[in-house]
């Protein structure tokens, strides 16, 4: 039975609970409409990497997926247990049509999913539904493909040894891997260039018994603050399950919110790169904005989602850009997609070179009050529905609010701003808020959760 549901199909990969909204038999489908799509793009028989997580359900659907490729004639490279970053890596590594990342990301550990390379950028969008659509139309070519496992580990950490040659070893370095992908990498990675890591949670196990792998909720990050502040570290960095997102606590044991990392490499890149580009999501914090415009660069606002903001990147020809949920793209000395290991040695080489602690290189930041990023359950199709109500609302209404629709509703006030938008890879939304004061940050809040829960 080729057994999905058809929200699985999201605005920048496919993803879902495994065995309840897609099967193997999916998978095994999806590598044969993949192969056909690719065909129609390249005009050749395709010759793709695949790539898996930690999970417990990926290599079963890892190798459903590689069946499905060899039915259709293509030639797959086989990268076994690898981060997301090393699946794009491949892009460039080897010469390929494209590829997909078997990965549930972030989510919980019955998720899983498919993050898609064509070429050297994403799908998403329309061509994730052009996808769908040689799925639901039987678009399929047959062939005799061909298997190689192929080990991408060597070739990455050559490639990333050769550019971080000036990093302080004695820098105090803690990581959390929190039991996912980044395990297999970073110890090599890390002290390859030098670095002596204390490494936390470094097994990959796709049960995640230490704790949910997503580091950029301040929750998930209590081990990696004690671990710093027992080490007296200068930095402690996490990644989620795939290692495209990064999670930074710095040596007091603060949590660094993402747009907050997003300032500290914005001021090194204006530094070196002046009136650059910089990339930011929905998510962020004006502050972020209000920063990159006093140091003399343009900051540009785009919409959520890891293909979105890697595109945007791209095309504005920015050197750098982000996402409040830790998502990093250098495209400054690097290929412009989300890697959250090498984002940590960017970090780690601004405090060699600056000789400064997070917290200076954060100073001069004003000072604000914000909530994290909040998630509320909904159900998929309403969460489209809920936030079209809210844009109508406000749309309509005649007061002095600014509003940007861009991505979901951000209402701006005279003295802060809040956002609601759909999640892109649960059945929720996403709400922020953030003021100059905490009565403003209350009174926000307020006045739009009266909108929002009604519709909930």
């Amino acid at each position: 039975m080729n057994m999905y549901k058809e929200h699985i199909f999201r605005e920048y990969d496919i993803r879902g609970v495994y065995n309840s909204d897609f099967d193997n038999d999916f998978a095994r489908t999806l590598g044969k409409a993949y192969a056909s799509f690719l065909k129609k793009q390249t005009g050749k028989v395709p010759t793709v990497s695949v790539g898996m997580d930690a999970r417990l359900s990926s290599p079963n659907i890892k190798d459903a997926l590689v069946q499905g490729f060899v039915e259709s004639g293509a030639k797959v490279f086989d990268l076994g247990l690898i981060t997301t970053p090393m699946s794009y890596f491949s892009m460039f590594h080897l010469d390929l049509c494209g590829g997909i990342m078997v990965t549930g990301s972030h989510n919980p550990a019955e998720y899983n999913g498919f993050k898609i390379s064509l070429g050297q950028t994403t799908i998403y969008g329309d061509q994730i539904q052009e996808l769908k659509k040689f799925i639901t139309d039987n678009l399929f070519i047959s062939g005799d493909g061909s298997v190689e496992n192929f080990d991408i580990s060597d070739a990455y950490v050559k490639r990333y040894t050769q550019e971080f040659v000036e990093l302080d070893p004695n820098i105090g370095v803690v990581l959390d891997c929190g039991n996912g992908a980044a395990g297999a990498i970073v110890r090599r990675l890390y002290e390859a260039v030098g670095l002596r890591p204390i490494i936390l949670f470094e097994e990959p196990d796709g049960r995640f018994p230490n704790h949910h792998p997503d580091p950029t909720v301040e929750e998930n990050t209590e081990d990696l603050k004690r671990e710093v502040l027992a080490q007296k570290a200068a930095i402690g960095i996490g990644f989620d399950g795939d290692a495209d997102r990064i999670g930074l606590v710095d040596g007091t044991g603060r949590f660094i919110l993402g747009d907050e990392i997003m300032m500290i490499i914005s001021r090194d890149i204006l530094q070196k790169q002046p009136r650059a580009t910089i990339i930011g999501d929905v998510k962020c914090s004006d502050r972020l904005y209000d920063d990159i415009k006093r140091r003399g660069g343009n900051g540009i606002m785009w919409k959520t989602g890891h293909s979105l903001i890697k595109n945007k990147v791209k095309s504005e020809k920015a050197p750098f850009g982000g996402e409040l949920s830790g998502h990093i793209f250098f495209s400054d000395r690097n290929y412009g997609y989300d890697d959250a290991p090498y984002a940590g040695l960017r970090l780690i080489e601004i405090l060699s070179r600056s000789g400064l602690n997070i917290g200076q290189l954060l100073e001069g930041i004003p000072k604000s009050f914000s909530t994290p990023e909040i998630r509320i359950e909904t159900s998929e199709e309403n969460k489209f529905l809920l936030v079209k109500k809210l844009q109508d609302h406000f749309t309509k209404t005649a007061d002095s609010h600014n509003v940007n629709t861009i991505d979901g509703v951000r209402v701006s006030y005279p003295d802060g701003w809040a956002l609601v938008r759909a999640s892109n890879t649960q059945p929720a939304i996403t709400v922020r808020f953030e003021s100059h004061s905490q009565e403003g940050l209350n009174r926000i809040q307020n006045n739009i959760m009266e909108l929002v829960n009604p519709l909930l």
